[in-house]
């Protein structure tokens, strides 16, 4: 072989080596972002979906420069069922899941006490209720995830079927879905029937009359058509009920630092106010479907909440004595410090 043959290889195996080097970075830059599943177990027409969640998704997408991609499944998906979202990111089948405390029942008896009857006057105020008393007192709930978001409802309302409800004599003999222990001991108290289901069952309940009614918010009335199957509105401000945004602890521990970085700066309380501002359009999205409808509502008169105030003290002090009964040793502490904070 000649010199300049030789010399003319040696070059190109040069090229070649120098080539491939500085095509690292590209080809480790065209990987594929890693993937985030988030679950909930909603109508993907739903506010904490659509304002909330995917509003969230591509935020983070953004902020990590596409390194992250965010998978979400709402409930008309395989993995929408209310009863699994803990469990599916637990098991690490999800990354992160939206759920309801309240269902299964018994998972949060601490953080369920916020459902107390009439504790707090807006999802705002109960939200940052929550999340202040998370690392004081409601933490041990929480093991195995890392925690996102927790938050609740504009104070609910008691919706019915063919009866009109003005008084709490009227709640006698109706059977009513609930959804939480408290909310469910609270009808029990006052004469109905507390039914536990999934707020997606609700619709074929009350087309079968199996069901006079629920408690819920006004934004379901819209995301779940329910207007169509509801006659009723009693504005009542009785309760509400909270949720959660949790991620798999070991999943979170696994990405990269920048990356969770990124989490932290989009969740916690910096995503309290995305969270109540859709509250504020679900909300306004149901009563406009019910009044759309023609559908009765009625606004709770200041005589007829305090009535139910004071009717429900006894209800508040035995259910914080089944709490410590189950385990709960800490409930009354609990509970003092919610109204304090309701109170500032």
């Amino acid at each position: 072989m000649s010199p300049s043959v030789f010399s003319r290889r040696r070059f190109a195996r040069g090229v070649i080596a120098g080539t491939g080097a500085l095509a690292a970075p590209a080809i480790l830059r065209a990987q594929a972002p890693l993937e985030i599943k988030v679950s909930h177990y909603l109508p993907p027409v739903h506010r904490l979906h659509t304002d909330v969640l995917e509003s969230w998704a591509k935020d983070l997408e953004q902020r990590t420069g596409g390194r992250v991609k965010i998978l979400l499944h709402a409930g008309n998906t395989a993995f929408g069922n209310i009863n699994n979202q803990l469990d599916q990111v637990l098991a690490g089948v999800m990354d992160v899941g939206l759920g309801l405390h309240g269902i299964p029942r018994g998972r949060f008896p601490r953080t369920g006490i916020i459902d107390m009857p009439f504790l707090t006057t807006s999802a705002e105020q109960a939200s940052r209720i929550l999340w202040t008393l998370y690392p004081e007192l409601l933490k041990d709930e929480y093991r195995g995830v890392k925690v996102l978001a927790l938050f609740a409802h504009n104070p609910g309302l008691i919706h019915t079927r063919a009866q009109r409800v003005e008084r709490m004599e009227d709640l006698k003999g109706l059977r009513i879905r609930a959804p939480s222990p408290v909310v469910s001991n609270m009808l029990t108290f006052l004469g109905a029937t507390p039914v536990g289901l999934p707020p997606g069952q609700i619709y074929e309940s009350l087309m079968a009359g199996t069901l006079d009614g629920y408690v819920l918010p006004w934004d379901p009335v819209h995301s779940f058509r329910l207007a169509e199957v509801t006659r009723f509105h009693l504005d009542i401000a009785a309760y509400t009920v909270s949720f959660y945004i949790v991620m798999n602890e070991r999943r979170y521990q696994g990405l990269p630092a920048e990356i969770r970085t990124a989490i932290d700066e989009l969740s916690g309380e910096k995503l309290l106010p995305r969270i109540v501002a859709a509250w504020a359009r679900a909300d306004a999205d149901g009563k406009a479907a019910a009044q759309a409808r023609g559908n009765t509502i009625v606004v709770a008169s200041a005589e007829e909440r305090a009535r139910w105030r004071t009717a429900l003290e006894p209800l508040i002090q035995e259910e914080l004595g089944r709490l410590e009964r189950e385990g709960v040793a800490d409930a009354r502490t609990i509970y003092a410090r919610m109204v304090e904070l309701a109170r500032t």
